[in-house]
């Protein structure tokens, strides 16, 4: 993978639509992403019952781009996956080299995950993750579908900010999920205290889960604060 010369909105002050409800700033990478995110949170649904497997499908466009092992057509995520973790920027992100992954760390960028609902799970903590290190926010569009969406994000540009406060996952639901996309509900806790849903939309596309955005870069579904983990499941590195 070779590094942007433009710099993502990641480090661009945002998060506004969580922050300004629950008067907190939010992580410094999920901050700056969010900002005017001014979309329904539509309810997900639950997928057609599609036999599962759990071992690589003939398609081509299923596989791994790194060969990782791992395929399955419905979501089998029934409890917290059992998992290392390790601190990427200031967030406890999951691992598991040989499974969900992330299978890949090339200069600290962190990709190549299982095609199934755990392996997107573990992109979606992983990526934000690494927006809260400044040293990988130029790549993280890496990590995001091809398309009008990433385009923007690397020709936005950006400004540095920070944020004293802290946050860590605590929890996840997964909204949908097909072998095509997937909905996964991060609940983050804040060094404040305060509870916020950090919903995010996942394609699979070049051999990898990929973060969607809309043809403006933005994501499409907006952050909410939430009063307690009713509806997720509990998971977290600390």
């Amino acid at each position: 993978m070779t590094n942007t010369e433009h710099r993502s909105p990641f480090s661009r002050p945002g998060f506004i639509a969580a922050a300004t409800v629950v008067g907190i700033i939010v992580l410094a990478s999920i901050i700056v992403l969010v900002t005017s995110l001014n979309h329904d949170t539509g309810d997900n649904t639950t997928p057609p019952n599609d036999p599962t497997s759990t071992t690589p499908s003939g398609d081509a466009a299923d596989k791994s781009v790194c060969g990782l092992d791992g395929f399955e057509k419905t979501n089998t995520l029934t409890q917290a996956p059992e998992n290392d973790w390790e601190l990427v920027g200031t967030v406890a992100a999951p691992i598991e080299p040989e499974g969900a992954g992330p299978a890949e760390i090339i200069d600290g960028l962190r990709t190549c995950y299982a095609h199934t609902a755990e392996g997107a799970l573990f992109l979606a903590v992983n990526f934000a993750a690494m927006g809260t290190d400044a040293s990988l926010r130029d790549r993280l569009p890496q990590l995001v579908a091809p398309g009008p969406g990433r385009d923007a994000l690397i020709a936005a540009g950006s400004e540095s900010s920070g944020s004293t406060l802290r946050a860590q996952v605590a929890g996840y639901k997964i909204g949908s999920y097909s072998t095509k996309e997937t909905t996964v509900d991060l609940a983050v806790n804040y060094s404040s205290g305060e509870l916020v849903s950090l919903p995010l939309k996942l394609v699979w596309a070049e051999g990898d889960w990929k973060i969607q955005m809309t043809d403006a870069g933005v994501l499409p579904l907006s952050p909410a604060p939430i009063a307690n983990l009713g509806g997720y499941t509990p998971w977290s590195g600390a």
